[in-house]
């Protein structure tokens, strides 16, 4: 067997990949812009591995030791491939059951006049946290916010802040984030320890985003027509079967979480309790759904079944809140798994020639506090998000990087997760070129600049990560 520690490969070996990479991500992006995800980026990363083997090759490692390397790469993403699955199942679960339409129901309710901006961030924290999609949010009551606070001539920019601060605090909380369940998979962490970890940071973030919005509505001066979250409510009171009995299905997954009970059971759990709520409360939904005409209760398992893998639309009489009610299952998150695979195919040719290696310890030697280890990655996610102009790369290219790292520095894997999602995923929305600054620029009808100055979580969470750092807070060291 031939051993990938006899062979020293240079620094500028190692790093022509990465290089390699993300040009090839720019030329991509610019090209396929919110498509990229489709499979182009896929190709991208495969692309990249094949040039990182090709340096590997020149200097002497056997193809049996790369494959072996992505081998063990891709089975350390196993876990959470599982966990991804279960999520899609939980998202159409949940939402066929009346959960999520619930939790837009109530959240609904409590939009205040007085204190708009407070209200509409609050709201999208609501939605994105029950659909796990900040996406979802802005395309949806996003949408219907902006137009009541334009109404109210407050500046659309300062809505669109509000409105994405909610729905990426909203994001990184949700279980049902593909995002929330990449980072802990490229680090090593586990998704409820990561969710846990991260609300150290989150939550005062989002509560220092609360008081600001307060204060800024405060000077508001509002008289608002609430025909547009009267008609959101009636459209999905009309459909579904509303009722705070519904809130037994997430409380529970709650708790089970509070016992630290493992994530995939959990997640079943949901998913059982979820199918056992729709057939009790929402059994003409999935008749409808279902398609059959068997006349009994096969009509209605294959209702269940089809919430459970594929898509489904609920269809209303309001396009938008169709929209915002459907899901597509476990089939929605192959695209997600696709990009996996594929990232940790180009970090296992990576690890097994060695350049992650020489890669880490230049930075090591850069390096001197855990602080300027939290620092460092923070910026590279950011340079990612400003280069390769996707939210994914930036968060799976320097978690693969940095994991070696942070357990040579005694880190544990969720401190790594932690600061992927607070400085890669959160501010890929503040790029204009990035695939999400696109996005949501695009569906609010409002410029990445004009909403970049007043969307406080993305651009607190970063200092606040590194502030963490700096001060040793919650720190977790890994155990002996």
């Amino acid at each position: 067997m031939v051993s990938n520690r006899k062979y020293n490969p240079s620094f500028l070996q190692s790093i022509s990949p990465l290089i390699f990479l993300v040009i090839l991500l720019a030329i991509n992006v610019s090209i396929f812009k919110r498509d990229s995800l489709d499979g182009s980026i896929q190709i991208v990363l495969f692309l990249s591995s094949a040039f990182a083997t090709v340096i590997a090759f020149s200097i002497g490692i056997d193809w049996n030791e790369i494959q072996k390397g992505i081998v063990r790469s891709i089975n350390s993403s196993i876990p959470s491939i599982l966990i991804l699955f279960l999520v899609g199942s939980l998202a159409g679960s949940w939402m066929i059951s009346g959960v999520v339409p619930a939790m837009i129901y109530y959240g609904i309710q409590i939009l205040n006049p007085t204190i708009f901006l407070l209200a509409a961030c609050v709201i999208c924290i609501i939605v994105s946290m029950a659909t796990g999609s900040s996406w979802t949010t802005s395309a949806t009551i996003g949408i219907a916010l902006i137009g009541i606070g334009k109404a109210l001539n407050i500046s659309e920019g300062i809505i669109a802040g509000a409105i994405l601060s909610g729905a990426y605090f909203g994001d990184k909380m949700s279980p049902l984030s593909d995002t929330t369940n990449l980072a802990p998979a490229v680090a090593g962490s586990d998704l409820f320890t990561h969710i846990r970890y991260l609300s150290y940071t989150a939550f005062p973030t989002i509560i220092i985003c609360l008081i600001i919005f307060t204060l800024m509505g405060l000077n508001l001066n509002t008289s608002i027509d609430s025909e547009s979250s009267l008609n959101i409510s009636s459209v999905i009171k009309e459909k579904f079967f509303i009722s705070p009995i519904l809130f037994i299905v997430p409380l529970t997954v709650i708790f089970m979480i509070y016992k630290k009970v493992k994530a995939v059971p959990a997640l079943f759990v949901g998913i059982i309790l979820g199918s056992v709520f729709a057939l009790i409360f929402q059994s003409k939904l999935l008749l409808e759904i279902s398609g059959s005409n068997f006349g009994d209760w096969r009509d209605l398992f294959v209702g269940s079944m089809k919430s459970l893998y594929g898509s489904i639309v609920i269809s209303t009489s309001d396009n938008m809140v169709t929209e915002l009610l459907s899901s597509s299952g476990m089939y929605g998150m192959l695209d997600t798994i696709w990009l996996v695979i594929s990232a940790m195919i180009f970090g296992g040719v990576m690890e097994s020639s060695g350049f992650l290696n020489t890669i880490s310890s230049f930075i090591l030697k850069k390096v001197s506090s855990h602080a300027s280890v939290v620092t460092s990655t923070a910026g590279t996610c950011i340079f990612f998000n400003l280069t390769a102009s996707d939210q994914y790369l930036s968060i799976v290219v320097p978690g693969k990087m940095y994991s070696k790292i942070y357990k040579d520095k005694g880190l544990a894997p969720e401190n790594l997760s932690r600061t992927l999602e607070d400085s890669g995923t959160v501010t890929s929305v503040l790029i204009p070129w990035n695939t999400c600054g696109a996005y949501h620029a695009s569906v609010l009808n409002v410029s990445t600049l004009a909403y970049l100055p007043y969307c406080f979580f993305s651009l607190i969470s970063p200092i606040m990560t590194i502030l963490f750092a700096v001060l040793k807070i919650k720190i977790k060291k890994l155990s002996n």
